[in-house]
């Protein structure tokens, strides 16, 4: 096996609470350092195919030489002849060692390695007698000791909580994981060729802010040490988009990390992925429009079909979906009627009967989301949008001209999932300043920092035209597209309690 002759000198390995198997692999890299052959010394490795590649091209590739690299995952030694497998970034590829074709040393070598253990192959890509497609050694290099041991391949790694932590063990042993990834970069890819497609701008907005918005979101606070200056994770990149709207691009979009202080479960991480629009002189209904053509666009780019299947229902993602007013799906689910409400006394009395819980500073809308959510949402299975959400709950939508206790606003649901959230955006300065400071005095009384953002009523005095704004969230929708239940198998490392 080829190596590097000259390494620094190397340093005692030991550690009592090592494993039998662990101390057996630290032992054979000391013998390999002591013998000048560190893995860690080589600095390069000439790849010239994919183990997909080789797969697919077979016809083309056959009888020539190729060099793979990756982890070994199988090795079964016969005498002066071995078969093993090795994992690349495309996928697994037999290969095949005998001890004739590269020296007894060599092959004394490779019959050393581990599972694990990161090599680099070179030979002749052939078919073995038993049909499958291999390459038929001339080298093998040790590139990378595996000093772990592999979870056991039958069981592999299937502790959530562990494959989370050690997301790259779980890459290695669970190929599912992998292409749960792979998709999750087609989809995002699909969704810019979309909106780039209809003229939309793509650009970057602030993380860290000076200013917490008063939203329903808690933030994160640091510090700026050279200004000593508090300052907010951003919850959202609406304000700056809009700003962009005020100063001149009708159409603008932003995939970025968005941050909330807020609870973990199977759709909600402390750190996540949206995409925001922004388009001039359209409303609402527009927007409504597009996001049918972009999730029919991006299931045909991803699945080949707008057919899906998520958590064991048939989801049809083809226009038209369905369209109901929250009120109208609300009353429909448990018959309580918000138009009946006067004021917030009867909404309260509304949820008393249900035996909801209220709070004390909840308005008609929140009453009225609070029974959307009871009775609504666990049914929405195929793709829905409920619009005309009350202005109590929606602080940035502008008002229905026909009643103005309700806004220009939808949510969309898919298989019971809140998928994405949109509006008609409030331009009127003061309407908007009315708002924000009510939701200012809404956060102190629960002991959260909020204040108003001036510099965005400041733009908004500017002027800014009919728009239509939209968010999506990224991870659920990559949830949909790969049938995985929980946001944590969406996200390469997400946010864990650490261990003690």
């Amino acid at each position: 096996m080829s190596s590097v002759s000259e390494n620094p000198t190397p340093q005692p390995l030991s550690d009592s609470q090592l494993s039998e198997q662990e101390a057996i692999r630290r032992e054979k890299l000391m013998k390999l350092m002591n013998e000048g052959q560190s893995p860690y010394a080589v600095t390069h490795f000439d790849v010239t195919k994919t183990s997909r590649e080789i797969l697919s091209d077979f016809r083309k590739l056959e009888g020539s030489a190729a060099s793979v690299a990756g982890r070994l995952m199988t090795k079964r030694v016969m005498g002066k002849a071995s078969f093993a497998h090795v994992l690349d970034t495309d996928g697994q590829l037999q290969i095949y060692v005998r001890r004739d074709d590269i020296g007894a040393d060599e092959y004394t070598a490779f019959k050393a390695l581990d599972i694990g253990d990161v090599i680099g192959v070179t030979g002749t890509v052939f078919r073995t007698q038993k049909g499958e497609i291999s390459l038929h050694a001339t080298g093998v290099t040790l590139l990378a000791k595996s000093l772990k041991v592999l979870p056991e391949k039958y069981h592999g790694l299937k502790d959530p909580d562990l494959r989370y932590r050690q997301r790259y063990v779980d890459m290695i042993v669970n190929p599912e994981v992998r292409e749960t990834f792979r998709k999750r970069t087609l989809i995002l890819k699909a969704v810019r060729e979309f909106l780039d497609a209809r003229g939309f701008i793509e650009v970057d907005t602030p993380v860290l802010q000076t200013v917490a918005f008063g939203a329903a979101a808690r933030t994160f606070k640091t510090h700026h040490n050279t200004l000593d200056l508090d300052m907010f994770l951003r919850i959202e990149t609406e304000l700056y988009l809009k700003r962009l709207i005020v100063g001149g691009f009708d159409k603008v979009y932003e995939v970025g990390r968005l941050f909330r202080n807020e609870g973990m479960d199977s759709t909600h991480n402390p750190e996540f992925t949206t995409v925001e629009t922004y388009q001039a002189y359209v409303d609402y209904q527009a927007v409504m429009e597009m996001v049918e053509q972009l999730f029919a666009f991006v299931a045909r780019q991803v699945c080949g079909t707008t057919r899906i299947s998520y958590q064991g229902n048939d989801i049809e993602l083809k226009a038209p979906w369905k369209r109901i007013t929250m009120a109208d799906a609300v009353e429909g689910a448990c018959g309580a009627r918000y138009a009946d409400w006067e004021n917030d006394k009867d909404a309260f009395a509304a949820l008393k009967a249900k035996d909801i819980h209220c709070e004390e500073n909840w308005k008609r809308g929140d009453c009225l989301s609070a029974l959307f959510d009871e009775y609504v949402e666990k049914t929405l299975i195929q793709p829905t949008f409920i619009t005309d959400y009350p202005v109590d709950i929606s602080p940035l939508a502008k008002r229905k001209p026909e009643n103005p206790d309700l806004t220009e606003r939808f949510e969309f649901f898919i298989s019971r999932q809140e998928m994405g959230n949109a509006f008609s955006e409030l331009n009127d300065p003061f309407d908007q300043r009315r708002r924000f400071e009510e939701q200012v005095r809404i956060r102190k009384t629960e002991g959260i920092h909020a204040e108003v953002d001036e510099d965005f009523i400041n733009a908004l005095e500017l002027g800014m035209p009919p728009t239509g704004g939209l968010g999506i969230g990224i991870d659920r929708m990559v949830m949909l597209f790969t049938d995985n239940a929980s946001i944590r198998d969406v996200l390469l490392f997400p946010t864990m309690k650490p261990l003690k």
